[in-house]
């Protein structure tokens, strides 16, 4: 794996992968991202549906993906592995298929050798990096995948960690200029669209806990796509991207699903 030094985990502060985990019911993360988790779960009930929501439509998009064609993905903000992981469907679809992982937290890194255990050598990879240091993690891309060919780049439930102020939207630009036509765009994000004052709460929470949320409007978030061509049904809410790719999550249709995803493809 790539750039894996001495760990340097921070445990006196949450982090978005390991609460995430945590909705996930996974184990690898602190009693720290478990307390801001409970906390968001006492605000919104169904969030730990709304995590798996999220995850079944990095799935259905990523099996789109490689039934059209695509051989290799860039996922950035990848979280801590959780099976069936981005490479295991690619790879069911197109064994030869490459990815690599990306993500800012060290314990990300700590856990990947153990999934990535008999996968062949320069196929599927991980490296540290931090999606405000594009040019950092293309060059260490690049050492696993073709440039010359198309790149899906996946940003799951990413940016809405990352403000206006970091250049969001500066950065996906910078990072699909480095990829060839034919390379696609996959996002997901978290908006207020739909519950504005659990949204208001929600930001406070993790503001709280030393997490910034920039939860952004439909139209913010179809400008990720400027000059991308839209798979439809383009910006959509997470559940009514291609269902028919994937089983529904159970209780995802409770209540509305406060989230937009798309896949815009580069000409």
């Amino acid at each position: 794996m790539t750039g894996q030094g001495p760990l340097n985990i921070d445990t006196s502060r949450p982090h978005p992968a390991r609460t995430y985990d945590w909705f996930l019911g996974g184990k690898d993360n602190y009693p720290v991202d478990e307390e801001l988790g409970r906390k968001m779960l006492a605000l919104e009930p169904r969030v730990q549906v709304l995590a798996r929501v999220n995850r079944a439509f990095m799935h259905r998009a990523t099996r789109w993906l490689a039934e059209n064609g695509v051989r290799q993905f860039l996922d950035i903000g990848a979280g801590i592995p959780t099976e069936p992981n981005l490479h295991q469907i690619a790879q069911r679809v197109v064994p030869e298929a490459r990815v690599v992982y990306c993500d800012n937290d060290p314990i990300v890194l700590a856990h990947a050798a153990a999934l990535l255990r008999g996968t062949p050598e320069g196929v599927t990879e991980y490296v540290q990096g931090d999606v405000r240091d594009p040019g950092s993690i293309m060059e260490a891309a690049r050492k696993v995948l073709d440039f010359n060919e198309p790149v899906a780049l996946s940003l799951v439930a990413l940016l809405h960690f990352v403000t206006d102020e970091d250049g969001a939207h500066e950065l996906v630009e910078r990072l699909m200029s480095e990829l060839p036509a034919g390379s696609h765009l996959v996002l997901s994000h978290a908006t207020a669209d739909f519950t504005p004052e659990t949204a208001k709460e929600a930001t406070a929470t993790y503001k709280a806990g030393g997490i910034t949320l920039a939860l952004r409007s439909r139209d913010e978030v179809a400008r990720f796509f400027e000059n991308l061509e839209l798979v439809e049904p383009g910006v959509s809410q997470v559940t009514d991207w291609h269902p028919e790719l994937g089983e529904p999550v159970p209780g995802q249709d409770d209540d509305v699903v406060p989230g937009y995803a798309a896949v815009g493809r580069k000409l």
